[in-house]
This record gives structure tokens, sequence and C-alpha cells, in this order.
């Protein structure tokens, strides 16, 4: 029997790929490096798959304790610590972000000056000259509750400077501080994204999810940080500080455990959560949305002071006027982060920005269009099922309109993926949605399905009445109009549009090939570093899905 050694060749190894498609009335031809053993999107809508759960490997879902050296205060005066990058709107332009000085938590907190510690970063593409010099801002913030024998909180003094004028694909060396007072830090870098460009993409995009600060969560961590990647998207719930009470006591639920109570949290929590980090992202950009574990309400219904002191957000640089809602730039990609705490309807403000944003996006510059928020749309897990309906009421056609490619979101603490979706009915224009709420917080994983029963056959699909909307109060989860589901408000099985589901902890890595192609694989912490739990190309049709919109000049000033 003669081999055909071509054919195996091809079966084994990813394989270069020549075709033309048509883009917006231009021929353009295309090399791609395709692993034929790969599905992709074009091969779906797929028959839905749920893994069965794997009860001996639910991770430990235990938070580091205060005295884990990881978390622990290294630096000594005004020395700066929890060092971070965040991208501004494109390549030329980043966000560096410390604190100087420690925090005060108890009865007599005395808030330090912002302004009696200067931010300063010195920097430039050699390790050992540092030419170019950055000046910025800095504040404090307080978490304070208005109720005897909880404890107030005032954080450090938190830096944020903006570099401006630096070049695409390049390393910088860097280092913040205050010189005036010999307080810098010793020298990190980090690597500027690539330009904008239908041809220029970042190699690896790591995506988590509710991620805690947990022993999990460092699973998650290191084995995200095997990837290599360029950019970190964390889908809101940054460090469940509001599962303790001011005294340190903390519960994975803090409702059952503590019946009655005020909403509390321990603050500390962040600071801890950013000793752990700085190693991370000190030298890759993370880009941040809100997520219910970060509202934590303090006196006056104040809300997200952590979430939105701590981190530097694109918000003027995209015209928006909120931290909850905010765009940017990666290469080629066009990224959206939406808020599913603050009004989305078509009179509120996030809604009038996502439309003028979406206006200005060129296809021919960044063809592809990826959003994020934590709250799912599109989730088959019994826990917080249709929880969104009133967003995704108010935004979905937008998205759709405009040609939204991929979402990602949190929340749920499980792993999802979608077939392409457009109002509960497969589309082959609607996005791909991946939920990736699964990276280790302490309240453990989702498990239960909608469309699951019990030892007797009951139903455990959530009852409408259980899922008002969390930000409106309002009921817009009714039953479905379309889909097979229509006329009910679960499916008895699991439905068409949900492609894949596991209960497993872990983190995704999107790899964005070309103008048209992309690599999407999902990892668990309890496999080996470089082995994939899902995987799929997904893949843009602008010849069938074309959208052109009109740029507008309103800015939303």
């Amino acid at each position: 029997m003669k081999i055909n050694w071509l054919v195996v060749t091809l079966l084994a190894l990813p394989i270069l790929l020549s075709f033309t498609f048509v883009h917006y009335g231009h021929h353009i031809d295309i090399d791609i490096d395709i692993d034929i053993n790969i599905p992709t999107t074009l091969q779906g809508p797929f028959k839905p798959v749920t893994i069965p759960l794997d009860t001996s490997s639910r991770g430990n879902a235990i938070d580091l304790p205060d005295d884990d050296h990881r978390v622990q205060r290294r630096a000594r005066g005004f020395e700066p610590e929890q060092i971070s990058i965040s991208l501004s709107t494109n390549h030329d332009s980043v966000w560096i972000s410390w604190i100087t000085g420690n925090y005060q938590i108890g009865d007599n907190i005395k808030p330090l000056h912002p302004e009696s510690v200067r931010s300063v970063v010195r920097y430039g593409t050699s390790r050992f000259r540092l030419p170019h010099k950055a000046e910025g801002g800095s504040l404090i913030y307080s978490q304070l509750y208005p109720y005897e024998g909880l404890q107030n909180y005032t954080s450090g003094i938190i830096h944020h400077v903006r570099l401006t004028g630096l070049k695409p694909k390049t390393v910088y060396y860097y280092r913040c501080g205050d010189p005036s007072i010999l307080a810098m830090s010793s020298v990190h870098y980090f690597r500027t994204m690539p330009a904008s460009g239908p041809h220029s993409y970042p190699a690896r995009i790591a995506i988590v999810g509710d991620l805690g600060l947990t022993y999990n969560t460092t699973s998650t961590v290191d084995h995200m940080m095997v990837n290599d990647p360029d950019l970190i998207l964390l889908t809101g719930d940054v460090t469940y500080a509001d599962l303790y009470l001011t005294n340190n006591t903390g519960s994975d639920c803090f409702q059952c455990s503590f019946p009655g109570s005020p909403d509390e949290t321990y603050q500390p929590r962040w600071d801890y959560f950013g000793r752990y980090m700085e190693p991370v992202i000190s030298k890759v950009p993370m880009m941040v949305i809100e997520g219910n574990h970060d509202i934590e309400v303090q006196a006056e219904n104040r809300e997200f002071a952590a979430y939105s002191s701590r981190f530097a957000f694109p918000s003027k640089e995209s015209k928006s006027k909120s931290t909850y809602y905010y765009s940017f730039n990666a290469g080629g990609i066009h990224f959206i982060m939406l808020g599913s705490y603050v009004a989305y309807n078509k009179e509120a403000h996030q809604y009038k920005w996502l439309k003028s944003d979406l206006a200005k996006v060129d296809k021919n510059v960044t063809p592809w269009l990826v959003a994020s928020w934590h709250v799912p749309w599109y989730s088959t897990y019994k826990g917080h099922y249709r929880e969104a309906e009133c967003m995704r009421v108010a935004m979905e056609e937008l998205l759709y309109k405009y040609g939204v490619d991929i979402v990602f979101n949190g929340h749920v603490h499980s792993y999802e993926r979608t077939n392409r979706v457009y109002n509960y009915t497969l589309d082959p224009c609607g996005p791909v949605h991946l939920i990736i709420g699964d990276g280790g917080n302490r309240q453990k994983m989702a498990t239960e399905h909608i469309d699951d029963h019990d030892d007797e056959g009951v139903s455990k699909c959530p009852e409408p009445s259980g899922t008002p909307d969390k930000y409106t109060g309002e009921f817009c989860a009714l039953n479905v109009e379309s889909g097979p589901a229509a006329g009910n408000f679960c499916c008895d099985e699991q439905p068409d549009y949900s492609a894949y589901r596991e209960s497993s902890f872990g983190h995704g890595i999107l790899e964005v090939k070309n103008q048209t192609h992309a690599l999407w694989t999902w990892h668990r912490n309890k496999d080996l570093y470089n082995e994939a739990g899902d995987q799929i190309y997904i893949v843009r049709q602008p010849d069938k899905c074309s959208s052109k919109p009109q740029v507008k000049r309103n800015d939303m000033d």
C-alpha cells in the first residue's frame, strides 16, 4: 500500500492557506496559518456540548491570607508599589499607575495629602538611559460607613501618569515615583501595542473574569502568564473585598453569613490584589470593566470608589464621561467596554456614547469589533440567567447593526461559548459570546444549568420573578419570543445558541491572525499549561455581514 505522505503531513500540521475575498468592494489576498484540525465558526452552528462536571478538581477557592508574602507590603516610606499599566485609546499612549504611602483602617483615620508626593515617570527605549519625563496627577479615596462599630478606610496616594508620543511595537523602560524625595521604583518595562491597521494585531490577548485573590486565582494567573499575553482584559469582579466585614471576617456568601448586616467591605483586599498582580501588570497592560462585586456601596450611597480610583481608564480620550464605559484600539481591534451597572437605555449617556463611538469606527483600519461587559446576555447557567435582559433589549440591535464580532463577559463562574447568535436566534452575522467568569474567586464554580432537572424530574429553570435587572429593578426577562424556546422562559434542553459549556476554572487567549480569522483558546487550570480545553477559529465574513457606519461629528463632548 502506498502512503500519501503529503496528505499525512497536511493532517498532522498547520498549513498555510491563501485565498481571496471581497472586503468593501476590494479584493484582498491573505496568507494565514490555519490548523485544519481546529474547527471554525464557518462550520457552525455546532450542536450543543456540555462537559460533565469533574467533582475531583474543584480547585482551592480559599483567599490568600494576610500573611502571604505575595500580598504583604515591601515598599518603604513613599516608595512606589502596586505598579500597573493600562492603555490609552491608541498605541502611542499608555497610563502608568502606582501607590505611595500605606492605607489606614480604623476609627480615627487621617487621609494622606495627594499633593505631598509628586507623580513622575522617567522612560526611554534603553534600560540604562531614561531621557523622557512625564508628570501626572494623584488622589486618595476613602471607604466610609455611617454605622457605629464599622472601620473606615483611606487609601495610600494613587498616582496616574499618561505617557504620549510612543512608537508602536516598541519596548520602553521606565521608573516611577518622586525623585525629589528619592522615592523612585526600580526599572520596569512594557511593550506598546501595534499601530492600528488591518494587518497589525497583538500576538495574544488574555481574557479573565471574576478573578478574586484565591489559590485558584494564582493558578489562573500562572497559566495565563505561560501564554505570554501582550494585553489582559478583566471582565469585572476584581477582588471580592465585599465578601468581608470591615474587621476582616470573610464569607463565600455575605448575606448568608451576616444576615441584616449593612454592606461592608475589607478594602485592604484591593491593596493585596495590587501587590500580588504587580509583577504581571507592571509590564503587561490590563484593561478592566466593573462588576457587581466592585460596587461597594458606602456612605452617601457612593459606589465603585476603589474601582474608579485605582485604575486608569481612557475615558476622556474615548469621549466617555465615565470610568464605567470606554473604548480603545489594540492594533486592528477596536474594543468597547460597557457598564452593566450604569444607565444603558436610549436616553442614557452610555447608549448615546456607544452609538457615537461605533459610528466612528473605520473597519478599513480596525476590522475587528470586540465588546466586553460583566453580565452575560446569553448564559445557560441557572445563576444570573437573563439577569441583564434589559441591557440586551436596549443595546443588542445597535451592536448587531455595527457588526460586533466577539463579546466577552464574566459574572457566571464557569465557561461557555455560544454559536453566532442575535435575539436568541442563530445568525451567521451575530457575535460569538464568550463567558469567562471562571478566574478563581472564593464563591466557587457555577454548576447548574437552566435545562437541568433534579432527581424527581423538577426543572431547575429559575422563575421569571426571580430575575429582576440589577440596575433598573425592572423585569425584562419575559418568555422568549423567538428561536426554539419561543413562548418559554427556559429550554428543556441545552439551547441551540449554546455551543460549549463547562464548569472549570481557567482563562482564555485571543489571537487575531488577520482581518478575518481569530483563534480563541480556553485553557483549564487543571490541565497542562499548553493544553486547550476549547478552541475555535472565529471567522468574520465582511462580504456577507457588511456594516458601513457613517462617521459622525458628534463627539459627545
